[in-house]
C-alpha cells in the first residue's frame, strides 16, 4: 500500500462514469430518458429540452435537482423514469472486485442517483457484495454533489472521519467540498462529460484514468 494512504480507513467511490470507463455511454441512456422526461413536462421539442436539461445539471448538480426546484416534481417518479433502461453495457469486471475486496477498512457509494439503480450497476460489475451501505440522493436530502450538505449527511450517517477517508469521483467539481473538510481526493479523468469542468488541482491529489488498473497497482502487494 502507498505509505500516503495508510491511514485510509474508509474508501468511498462515486458509481457512474467511475466503477465503468465513461466509454461504455450507460448515462447516454439515462442522458436520453431526462430529454424525454423534460419534453412531456414542459411540452417543448427535443432541443429545448435537453438545453434546459444540460442547464440544470450545470447550474443544480442534477437535472433531477433543478426540475424540483423549478417545477415540483416527484423525485421517485423521475428517477424511476430516466433509470428504466437496460444494462448490457456493463459486464463483471473481476480485477475490480478483487482489488476493491483487498482494500482495508470500510468501501462505501456515495451517488447522485439513487440505491435501486445503483444496486443494479453494482450487480452488473460484480460488485454487489462489495460495499457495506449506498450513499443516494434520497439520503442526501435532494441535494446532490456538490453542495457541501450531501458531504455533511453522509458522514454524519456512518459516522466516518474524513481525514482518514478517500473519495474516489469522476466528476472533478464534487472533490472540492471533500477536500475542504480533510478527505483524501482522487479524480477519475476518463473524459465523461462535464468531468474536467472546474478542475482545479488544489483539490485532487491524485489524477487516474482507470480505477481498476490504479487499485489493482495499489493492492498488488496486500
Amino acid at each position: 500500500m502507498d505509505a500516503a494512504l495508510r491511514h485510509i480507513d474508509a474508501w468511498i467511490f462515486d458509481l457512474d462514469n467511475t466503477l465503468y470507463p465513461a466509454s461504455v455511454d450507460l448515462f447516454g441512456l439515462i442522458d436520453v430518458r431526462m430529454g424525454l422526461y423534460v419534453q412531456r413536462l414542459l411540452g417543448v421539442d427535443p432541443v429545448e429540452a435537453k438545453r434546459i436539461q444540460k442547464q440544470m445539471f450545470r447550474e443544480h448538480g442534477t437535472t433531477l435537482s433543478g426540475l424540483m426546484q423549478s417545477h415540483g416534481i416527484d423525485p421517485h417518479e423521475f428517477l424511476a423514469f430516466v433509470h428504466d433502461i437496460e444494462m448490457d453495457v456493463l459486464s463483471e469486471d473481476r480485477r475490480l472486485v478483487d482489488a476493491i475486496a483487498k482494500l482495508p477498512g470500510r468501501k462505501l457509494i456515495f451517488t447522485n442517483g439513487d440505491a435501486d439503480y445503483a444496486g443494479r450497476v453494482l450487480q452488473k460489475l460484480g460488485l454487489s457484495k462489495s460495499f457495506e451501505a449506498i450513499h443516494d440522493i434520497h439520503a442526501c436530502a435532494y441535494q446532490p454533489k456538490p453542495h457541501v450538505a450531501s458531504y455533511a449527511l453522509m458522514v454524519e450517517a456512518f459516522g466516518i472521519d474524513p481525514r482518514t477517508s478517500l473519495f474516489v469521483e469522476d466528476m472533478a467539481r464534487n472533490l472540492k467540498p471533500a477536500k475542504a473538510i480533510g478527505m483524501t481526493t482522487v479524480w477519475v479523468n476518463n473524459g465523461s462529460e462535464y468531468g474536467d469542468h472546474e478542475a482545479d488541482h488544489s483539490f485532487i491529489d491524485y489524477e487516474i484514468r482507470d480505477v481498476g488498473h490504479w487499485l489493482d497497482e495499489l493492492t498488488a502487494t496486500l
